[in-house]
């Protein structure tokens, strides 16, 4: 920021740049093992990174995450290829949940009004038998309700609430799913994607 630093301050600041560099390089390894065919691999390597994944869900290949620990997953879940999950703070995904492809999920943005630019980091929670379309975009802060459906290219900046139907930029309430206990399960994750 251009101001002087006292040793102290310097010696924070070497220390967090190397932690740095280490989760870079293991996002780069994650990112590398997501690329595999292979779901079962994949779900090996993300669970070592620390995300927790439910039973029978599947990640198709192309994901990327910042600082996995923070991920939860559900049961029965299948996010689609190409997806970005930010785990700097607590992203929770029910279970029985579609995440299209393309889809970017963020729990951090930059306060636009701050002299330095901190960021703002809030959780987000997608609740159970949620429908996620193709490039949606959900911000820091969102809590989308069990069976919500997110039209595709929507862009999610607050809460949606149980079985509503939202699209747009920003996302509005544009409908209302007429199924209210669902219990259907997802078929089967693509073989090799």
């Amino acid at each position: 920021m251009g101001r002087s630093l006292t040793t102290a301050e310097a010696s924070v600041k070497i220390v967090m740049r190397g932690l740095n560099w280490l989760l870079d390089f293991e996002l780069l390894l994650i990112t590398w093992a997501g690329l595999m065919p292979f779901h079962l691999f994949r779900l090996f390597v993300y669970s070592l990174a620390g995300i927790k994944i439910g039973r029978g869900s599947r990640i198709h290949i192309g994901a990327r995450f910042f600082y996995p620990s923070n991920i939860k997953i559900g049961t029965g879940t299948i996010i689609g290829d190409n997806i970005f999950l930010d785990g700097r703070d607590k992203l929770i995904i029910g279970d029985h949940v579609d995440i299209a492809s393309g889809v970017m999920i963020l729990n951090s943005e930059h306060d636009i009004n701050s002299e330095d630019f901190h960021p703002i980091i809030a959780p987000v929670i997608i609740g159970d038998y949620v429908f996620i379309g193709p490039r949606s975009i959900i911000l820091p802060g969102v809590n989308i309700g069990k069976g919500a459906v997110v039209a595709a290219g929507a862009v999610v900046t607050k809460d949606i609430p149980d079985f509503a139907v939202a699209g747009g930029v920003p996302a509005q309430i544009i409908g209302e799913r007429k199924i209210k206990d669902p219990h259907y399960r997802l078929g089967r994750a693509r073989l090799f994607q």
